[in-house]
């Protein structure tokens, strides 16, 4: 087992969790009461990263953040490093893989709470934020732990924009899954299988999460 690679597996995953929730609590609560022209538009450039093959997502960000673009050229000047090759990199483009895993469960969690329970929150004299905080939030937690779980679950297990945009660096960009690929291909077995099923372990948990917490909420 290498306990490096794995432990930077979960510290990707924290990290992006820590990021993407909060930002989909905000980005989920807005669509779901948007009844905008473009709403369809906004959504399908949330699933995009579903549908595009993992080694063109990475090309492009890796292009997109490389030392040569505007963005890679000033990251480094600012934090004196560049941005691919390097966990901060490694943690942006996560982040932009995991969009859909985050933002879909919770706008459809948020899309769930009656319009009348709002409106009558407003006609009790509460704020906006106030109806969020006590009607949204405590009526939409099923879709925001399903979220999470998927989130961490997906981020654990992400291959090719991981590798794309941070190589193979031990301890630094080498995650669980690069490294289950490198035992494989050195015929280590027995590390290898030990990774995967450690992933796989994860991946039920959290898929058996989700299923739990979304038909609790169909039950109720």
């Amino acid at each position: 087992m290498d306990w490096s690679a794995f432990g930077l597996s979960l510290k990707l995953a924290g990290w992006t969790c820590a990021i993407l929730i909060p930002t989909a609590l905000v980005i989920g609560r807005l669509l779901a009461g948007w009844k905008g022209p473009l709403k369809g538009v906004a959504e399908a450039a949330i699933t995009l990263p579903l549908v595009l093959p993992p080694t063109v997502l990475g090309y492009y960000l890796l292009v997109g953040m490389g030392a040569m673009s505007p963005l890679g050229r000033v990251w480094e000047s600012v934090f004196g490093q560049g941005l691919v090759f390097h966990f901060s990199g490694l943690l942006a483009a996560s982040v932009l893989v995991n969009i859909p895993f985050a933002i879909q469960p919770v706008q459809r969690a948020m899309e769930a709470v009656p319009a009348e329970v709002r409106e009558a929150a407003y006609v009790s004299g509460l704020s906006r934020w106030q109806t969020f905080r006590r009607i949204d939030l405590p009526l939409a937690w099923p879709g925001v732990f399903s979220a999470l779980a998927l989130t961490f679950a997906h981020t654990l297990g992400e291959f090719g924009v991981v590798l794309m945009v941070g190589g193979n660096i031990e301890g630094q960009t080498r995650t669980a899954a690069i490294a289950i690929y490198d035992r494989a291909q050195a015929f280590d077995t027995q590390a290898a299988g030990a990774m995967a099923a450690a992933l796989l372990a994860f991946s039920i948990a959290a898929i058996g999460v989700s299923y739990a917490l979304t038909g609790g909420r169909r039950r109720g």
